[in-house]
């Protein structure tokens, strides 16, 4: 077995996938630009493109060619073409610790994605999963943005998106290992840091200072009930940010999250949920890059199974450290990520523990080949091998 996956690794030369949207080749067609402009590489943001998603998908220097049709009314915005973009990637796997071990999971995705301005202070985003892991997943971020507010750097974004987006945004990431600490749900809980439908505003001053807070329902992506209601329960979590510039190459942030939630299967108390936690960037150039972040968790009254209505106190802590390497810094064809992941908890059966190694080729600025590393650890505490091959490509 050693050997097969040795001899693939040295067949495939190149190299994986991502499970993540965030360049969409619609915004390089509007002002007749190069992907490169905003990533490097792709999915991955440069600051310059940082900058552009915070001003409503618009650059404030350049007036994008024939956007708006002209319609003789001046209180009607109505765009030309309609803003779209396609995602496909797909790969081949192999995962020690299936049944299966080996897998074509090609298309592994297929999304389409839509995003633009409205006006000078308003924009939207969106992508629908067309294919997720063979069926329709549906709608994910998915949001209008209020850009400017009262004249200064002050967004306000309402729809889907996710509670973690001002930490380290996981649609952007290079490896398909992923922020596992963000996703982690304990026990019964329908609570954690991803995808959730609420309201966010960010607010940013010339001291390098960020802030942000949000207000979501706190039970993720679900359906409304009878009544058209998403929300669970009653009640409505809260969250909040704030980083500072250091120099040119350092950033640290530090965040903190409130919420309650009602018990789901069983009568029983309110969960009250308490995150917080530091977060760093360390930037060298365009060529090297290191994040780090760690939280801690605690609830108050989690349920812990279906089969009992049993509560506890349960303490959960974890979080990663990445790193990214571009050689050739913003010309560079081949790019490196490294992933560590680390998660401890209370309640047996969640801890976890990975380590990734990631290394890409870009055959274009829009076509990405890959290979994918990953070295894991679960609660059962044996080590199994994952390695992933395949592509990534937007038009």
């Amino acid at each position: 077995m050693k050997r097969l996956v040795t001899t693939i690794c040295l067949f495939a030369l190149v190299f994986a996938i991502t499970n993540q949207a965030g360049a969409i080749p619609a915004f390089a067609r509007k002002y007749q630009l190069s992907c490169q402009t905003c990533h490097n590489p792709a999915p991955r943001l440069k600051p310059f493109g940082d900058e552009f998603a915070g001003n409503g998908f618009k650059m404030l220097d350049q007036e994008a060619p024939r956007y708006f049709m002209p319609t003789g009314d001046s209180e009607l915005n109505l765009l030309r073409d309609l803003p779209l973009a396609i995602r496909l990637e797909g790969f081949l796997s192999f995962k020690e610790h299936t049944e299966q071990k080996f897998d074509f999971a090609a298309p592994y995705l297929v999304k389409i994605m839509s995003g633009g301005e409205l006006t000078n202070s308003i924009a939207y985003y969106f992508y629908f999963y067309f294919d997720e892991r063979g069926e329709v997943a549906g709608v994910e971020d998915a949001f209008i943005m209020f850009n400017d507010l009262l004249g200064i750097d002050l967004d306000v974004y309402v729809g889907q998106f996710q509670v973690a987006d001002p930490l380290f945004k996981g649609e952007l990431r290079l490896t398909l290992s992923d922020y596992e600490i963000y996703r982690l749900k304990p026990g019964l809980s329908r609570t954690n840091l991803a995808y959730d439908k609420g309201i966010m505003a960010t607010l940013g001053l010339e001291t390098g200072t960020e802030i942000v807070v949000s207000v979501v329902n706190g039970n993720g992506l679900t359906r409304a009930d009878r009544n058209r209601v998403f929300d669970y329960d009653k009640y409505k979590n809260f969250s909040g940010r704030v980083s500072q510039n250091i120099g040119e190459k350092l950033r640290l942030g530090a965040f903190a999250y409130y919420g309650k939630e009602a018990p789901e299967l069983f009568s029983g108390p309110v969960n009250n949920i308490f995150y917080f936690g530091p977060d760093m960037t360390l930037t060298f150039g365009e060529k090297l890059e290191f994040n780090l972040q760690y939280l801690f968790r605690s609830d108050s009254d989690l349920q812990i199974s279906e089969e009992t209505p049993t509560v506890q106190f349960t303490k959960t802590q974890g979080g990663f450290a990445e790193v990214i390497y571009m050689p050739m810094g913003i010309e560079s064809k081949w790019y490196f990520a490294g992933l560590l992941n680390y998660i401890e908890s209370d309640l047996s059966g969640f801890d976890y523990r990975s380590a990734t190694i990631h290394a890409g080729y870009l055959v274009k600025r829009n076509i990405r080949l890959a290979a994918e590393y990953t070295l894991l650890e679960k609660h059962s505490g044996s080590l199994k091998n994952q390695f992933s091959v395949g592509f990534s490509t937007a038009l």
